[in-house]
């Protein structure tokens, strides 16, 4: 399967040079054919070259966008010379597509300003952006204003617009499932699952009640406890975990599992203290990284929006995300802190090997050490870190976030846990940027630099309040 389909507007104004227009579409399907981008294009025989510019090309491409519009992530607007701003806004309004648009414009070469090669499009590309706002659509810009396909540059930019695209298709029609209510001193965590509906989020809700009584019919020798404990003795070393508690872990991973299916959801967010270690006696820790290894996120303390930002993050890098505490300063320095969770990160964070489930040791303090087996303790190595919060801002009704990008560090650190050393820079004005506007202890983290997409997908397609920090 192709990584990403792209539709592609190959704009054109007749009075340009013919040639412009062939060249252009043998640049990007040569592209997308290195990039892994499977095209929905007009075929040069389709129209003039391949081309939109009248109203009847523009109906043609979009008849054939409509065809593919369940296939269809983003669609790139190419302009070798000035084009026709009319055609590229009415292909996008006849298609019915809501998808992220990405402009780009070649640049004309100064030593060559004659008939047979000049283009115009640094104009052209004003002009269709603004007709493109006047028709209602949100769209995206390549690094330079200028910009040739086959270059570096318009690489970079073109994987970072199919991240961007992941991001706001992903997010704007995500399932979330919250599994239990959130822990009664974790205000923190409230949000607004109305605010979450106004941009395509839905939340989907079962109370433990339900999920403890599932898990308690079900017997050790039912195949698919069986297998579900198979899968947990796989997923990394346990020596210290006693046999039933494995058993009772298999069990409710075989209700949550089913109950995700049952409401076609993407990700999950659990209340992990403390009716769980009270009520049925483990940690879910080990589950819930089970599940974000394999794509399908799960956070902690029924964090909903902690869970959105986790699911972005995931979208824009393509791997598994996780949720943390920002937890501790480390020593004095100013841009570095100690990211922390009792044990719920995917494997993704923790260096091969080294990961061991064991007991969560701040709940087992309150809640007894029988309770709470199924914790991870591990580091996670050097790599490179963005994290992100989305949030309600319920009092001026609507979605906001915050995106930072920094360094996992091999720093040292002996504690307890899922930890990890990072350092973001300028990192103090951040932390005053998330108390002042109420931004929660949670956040996301991903090893990956994928900052500025998720910011792009956010503001430009959710249209949410996004601080990109620099």
């Amino acid at each position: 399967m192709a990584r990403a389909t792209l539709g592609v507007i190959v704009g054109n104004r007749d009075f340009f040079p013919d040639a412009l227009v062939t060249e252009a579409r043998a640049d990007v399907l040569a592209l997308f054919e290195e990039m892994d981008i499977e095209p929905v294009i007009l075929d040069a025989e389709a129209t003039k070259l391949g081309g939109v510019e009248t109203w009847r090309e523009a109906q043609l491409c979009a008849d054939l966008f409509d065809q593919n519009r369940k296939r269809i992530e983003g669609v790139l607007v190419v302009l070798p010379n000035f084009g026709d701003e009319k055609g590229i806004a009415d292909t996008m309004r006849l298609s019915g597509l809501d998808v992220p648009i990405l402009l780009q414009a070649y640049p004309d070469d100064v030593t060559d300003f004659s008939l047979a090669r000049r283009r115009d499009s640094f104009c052209g590309k004003i002009s269709a952006a603004n007709d493109l706002r006047q028709y209602g659509f949100a769209f995206s810009l390549t690094d330079k204003h200028t910009i040739p396909v086959q270059s570096t540059e318009f690489r970079a930019d073109l994987d970072k617009f199919i991240r961007v695209c992941k991001v706001a298709n992903g997010m704007s029609h995500a399932r979330l499932g919250a599994i239990g209510t959130r822990p009664d001193a974790f205000k923190t965590v409230r949000y607004s699952e109305k605010l979450l509906e106004a941009s395509g989020i839905s939340v989907s809700v079962v109370d433990f009640s339900e999920v403890f009584g599932w898990a308690n019919r079900l017997s050790d020798s039912d195949a698919k406890t069986i297998a579900k404990l198979d899968e947990i003795r796989a997923y990394m070393p346990h020596p210290t975990v006693p046999p039933e508690k494995l058993v009772k872990m298999a069990k409710l991973g075989v209700v949550v599992d089913d109950w995700m299916a049952d409401n076609d959801l993407n990700a999950s967010a659990m209340q992990c203290w403390s009716s769980l270690q009270e009520n049925y006696g483990v940690n879910v820790c080990t589950l819930m990284s089970i599940m974000s290894n394999k794509l399908m996120p799960s956070a902690c303390e029924t964090d909903i929006t902690g869970l959105a930002s986790m699911y972005a993050l995931q979208l824009a890098a393509e791997q598994p995300a996780a949720i943390v505490d920002l937890n501790n300063n480390y020593g004095d320095h100013p841009d570095k802190c100690v990211l922390f969770h009792c044990g719920n990160w995917p494997l993704n964070f923790y260096p091969e090997g080294e990961a061991v489930m064991q007991i969560a040791d701040v709940l087992g303090t309150t809640l007894g050490n029988d309770n709470v087996y199924g914790a991870i303790k591990g580091r996670a190595p050097a790599a490179p870190l963005t994290i992100a919060r989305i949030s309600t801002d319920d009092v001026n009704g609507k979605g906001k976030a915050y995106v930072a990008e920094g360094q996992f560090l091999d720093d040292p650190l002996d504690t307890f846990g899922s930890s990890a050393v990072v350092e973001i820079p300028n990192f103090q004005p951040l932390l005053k940027y998330i108390c002042k506007t109420g931004f929660e202890h949670h956040c996301a983290m991903s090893p990956a630099h994928t900052a500025d997409a998720v910011a792009e997908a956010l503001e430009t397609y959710l249209k949410w309040e996004v601080h990109r920090h620099e």
